[in-house]
């Protein structure tokens, strides 16, 4: 009874923005491959691009290693 009441009573760590975030970096990773496959290369949106995969990529493993902490 006393681990149903903790569990009850911990907050979750989970936030629907989370949801977010994995569907923007799955948008932004399709973007990636989308202008890499270009006959002609734009290299400032490919190069801005990548900075912002590893922002969110960044910003998920945080996000997943507060969920598991």
């Amino acid at each position: 009874m006393l681990l149903a009441e903790a569990a009850a009573s911990a907050a979750s760590k989970f936030n629907t923005f989370d949801v977010f975030m994995i569907l923007f970096t799955v948008l932004i990773l399709i973007g990636i491959i989308r202008l890499v496959k270009q006959p002609v290369k734009n290299k400032f949106a490919i190069g801005f691009s990548v900075i912002c995969l590893l922002v969110f990529l960044a910003s998920d493993f945080a996000m997943i290693q507060n969920w598991m902490s």
